[in-house]
């Protein structure tokens, strides 16, 4: 009898195993095809952490700053408080920013802190610890750096700065250490009336799977406040581990590139 092609046969041709999503195109018989499996759920739901298994379904996350009316007023620091939402606008989360007046009125964008994230039942799920680092890309040893921990006292992964001269860059780590996403900024991130993407990417920076995105929210809110609007869009069937740690991103950019008032506009 005749021998027939592997894929005929109902097999997967290895050129499609490790397609990403997001992108229309095919990839080619001879191009390197990026594994997904860094990023990928692959834990059944009673192994996630506790307090992440609603994360396993989104694909987008809004999030939030509350709006404080001293800091507006005074135009003093006060510690930063975040809803999290899923795309219909309901509370899934909510976020408190702990440190003390010193870091916040001083060492504002660069300021360590670490922000408790709670359900909505109040139980803590994850934590985000920022230390002081450096904001220069004259300093290329001692950028920014970001640990997210889920359950609290668990590493869930890593955002750490990449030095470019004209981009911002980040790296999205796993528990490990393990380089598994990249994040990748314009060169201009104040977004003249109109939202501010950062794209998320393999670590190839050729597949663009989602996006973090400060939303533009108005000329009279962006001029005299520093709330700020985010979204993140991934994969739904990104890890929750590696949701949690772009949730992390999510503030870390919000500190670095929008906190000062004028920023954004």
């Amino acid at each position: 009898f005749p021998s027939f092609p592997a894929e005929s046969q109902g097999q997967t041709n290895p050129i499609f195993k490790d397609y990403l999503p997001g992108s229309s195109d095919l990839p080619e018989q001879n191009k390197p095809v990026e594994p997904t499996s860094l990023w990928k759920q692959t834990s059944h739901a009673h192994n996630l952490p506790p307090g992440l298994e609603y994360l396993s379904q989104l694909d987008r996350i809004i999030i939030h700053q509350q709006v404080d009316l001293l800091e507006a007023i005074l135009g003093t620091e006060t510690s930063s408080k975040y809803e999290i939402k899923n795309h219909l606008g309901q509370r899934v989360y909510f976020a408190v920013e702990e440190n003390d007046c010193f870091d916040r009125n001083l060492c504002s964008p660069i300021r360590s802190f670490t922000i408790r994230i709670a359900d909505n039942m109040g139980r803590e799920v994850i934590t985000v610890n920022r230390p002081l680092r450096c904001n220069s890309c004259w300093f290329p040893c001692f950028l920014q750096e970001l640990e997210v921990q889920s359950p609290p006292g668990t590493i869930a992964g890593y955002v750490v700065q990449n030095w470019d001269p004209f981009l911002p860059k980040f790296t999205i780590q796993n528990e490990s250490k393990e380089d598994v996403l990249k994040i990748i900024g314009p060169y201009a991130t104040c977004g003249c009336f109109e939202d501010v993407d950062f794209e998320v990417k393999a670590l190839n920076e050729m597949s663009t799977i989602g996006k973090i995105s400060k939303y533009w929210s108005g000329f009279v809110n962006n001029v005299f406040t520093n709330t700020a609007n985010f979204g993140i869009q991934v994969p739904v069937d990104l890890d929750v581990r590696i949701k949690a740690v772009m949730i992390g991103a999510c503030f870390l950019i919000d500190l670095m590139f929008f906190e000062n008032s004028l920023d954004g506009l």
